[in-house]
Order: structure tokens, then sequence, then C-alpha cells
């Protein structure tokens, strides 16, 4: 099988956690290619997401390494046999290759947690408010490209909106709320549109007022994906532009922590929804 030209984030983190685990059990590459009749180069090219890996050989390689967590390789077993080709595949071509993999992480993952110092975040945003985001970019998108972006980023919200739509809760702080990216008429829109969304029973929004004590997070804008096992779990720093998935396991403890800190100075859903009540009656 020729090896792939640009494999997608999830089909890189598999490489990598196969990787971790030959670490782990301090065997080299060449030492295992020799045990499963394969070759270094081919080693590489799997570990690398370049090569794809069956659920036999994966689960040799889990035997190989002494994994005695069976949730893990069978974790790595549904990333290696997984055929999913979702509704983001349309874009390939069109788009950067990280707005799909957001758009790929966000349907595997098993919950959502999202921080926003910035925006609203992207699961939450009306259709006017995305293009307000994706205008104000240097140097200015053409239309050709503008179009794409905010109809990817409304579709993204099937992660949230259908039959299997995952647990979200979003810590967004008043200056986002406040912040008129676009004209008045458009941001009252946006909080009528996140107060509807909060309505779900698996969506949690809560705000961080302005007048808070002990909040020193005013930088902190992130998403968190849970995995199917903790070790799979997912961290990027949200922005327009994209960030790289983060997934080692110091970086994976340091978001969780900041999730705690940036939660506990936020209102609880109740009276967050009474808060942007008043705010909707100042516009």
């Amino acid at each position: 099988m020729a090896p792939r030209n640009q494999p997608t984030a999830r089909q890189v983190r598999l490489g990598v956690e196969l990787r971790k685990l030959r670490d782990l059990a301090g065997m080299s590459a060449r030492e295992v290619a020799g045990l499963l009749t394969s070759t270094s180069a081919q080693m590489s090219q799997i570990e690398a997401g370049l090569s794809g890996v069956s659920e036999e050989r994966v689960r040799r390689l889990g035997a190989l390494y002494a994994c005695a967590d069976e949730e893990l390789i069978d974790a790595l077993v549904a990333m290696a046999t997984d055929r999913t080709r979702g509704w983001w595949e349309e874009y390939r071509g069109v788009l950067p290759p990280g707005f799909l993999d957001l758009s790929e992480l966000e349907h595997h993952a098993r919950y959502l947690r999202v921080v926003s110092t910035a925006h609203v975040p992207g699961l939450l945003q009306t259709e006017e408010y995305a293009r307000a985001v994706f205008s104000y970019m240097v140097p200015e998108l053409p239309e050709s490209e503008l179009e794409p972006r905010v109809e990817h980023r409304m579709r993204r919200r099937v992660a949230v909106e259908d039959d299997r739509a995952v647990e979200y809760e979003a810590v967004i702080h008043e200056w986002v709320l406040r912040t008129k990216v676009a004209d008045r008429h458009a941001a009252r829109a946006q909080l009528d549109e996140i107060l509807r969304q909060s309505e779900r029973p698996h969506i949690t929004v809560r705000v961080i007022p302005f007048d808070v004590d002990g909040f020193a997070g005013a930088n902190t804008s992130m998403v968190y994906a849970g995995g199917p096992v903790p070790q799979l779990d997912t961290a990027k720093r949200d922005a327009p532009q994209g960030g790289p998935f983060l997934h080692a396991e110091s970086q994976l403890i340091r978001y969780r922590t900041l999730f705690r800190k940036v939660e506990a100075a936020a209102l609880d859903p109740v009276k967050t929804r009474d808060y942007i009540h008043r705010m909707t009656k100042e516009l």
C-alpha cells in the first residue's frame, strides 16, 4: 500500500500512540520490525500516520509491548479500522486540513469543553457572527474562501445538534458577549442563539463576569475533547486560524487543570442565563 501523502490528525495520532507504547516497552523500531517480519521503514510509516495498520497488527503490537490496558488497545483498534468519511470530506482541497481535522475530532469526541475569552465558541456561533470573524482576517479572504469557511463552521454544529450530540460545556468571558463583531442586531441574535442552545440538556454555558474575583486567565481560549479513554484526549488553543492538537500527557494535565480553574470563576448555568437575558435587554 502506497504511503499517504497527507495523513489526517487522527491518523497521525494513532501512529503517535503506537510509538509511545513502543518507547515505554524500551524497544527499537528495528527490533519490532524483526519480530513482525516487517521493516524499519514500514514501522516508521505506521508511527508517522503515513501507512494504515490492521486490527491484527495493532493487537500484536500491544502484546509485544506488554500493554495490559485493554481499553486503550481497543480504542486504538477502533482508530485503525475506522472508515468514516464524514461530511467534512466535502471540504478537502477547499479548506486547510486543520478545519477538517477539527470536525473529525468533534465527531469522535466523548465530550467537549471550551473556554473562550476572544470570540463566541464556534459551535455556538450564528452565521452572521462567523462571517464577521472570518471577514476580519488579514489578509482579507476572497469570497471564494470566505464562504466555505462560514458554511463549514455552520455545519460543525452537527456535533451538538444531531442525535448523537456530545456533552458540551462552554465557559465564555463577558467581554466576548459584549463585543459587537458585526452590529447591534447581530450581537442580539448571537446572544439569543446562545440562550437557545443552552436550553439543550447536553449543553452547558457559563459566563465569567467582568467583576469576578480571582480570574487571571484573560488569554485563555481552548478546546478540550474527551477521547474514548483519557490517554486519547486532545487539547488545542481555539483561534479562527486554527492551531496544533496537543496530546502529550503533561499538556493534557495542564489543560484539564486550566479548565477547572476557569470554570471555578464562572457563574452557574442558571445565573448565566439570567445574566445573558439582562445583556440582551441592554442592546
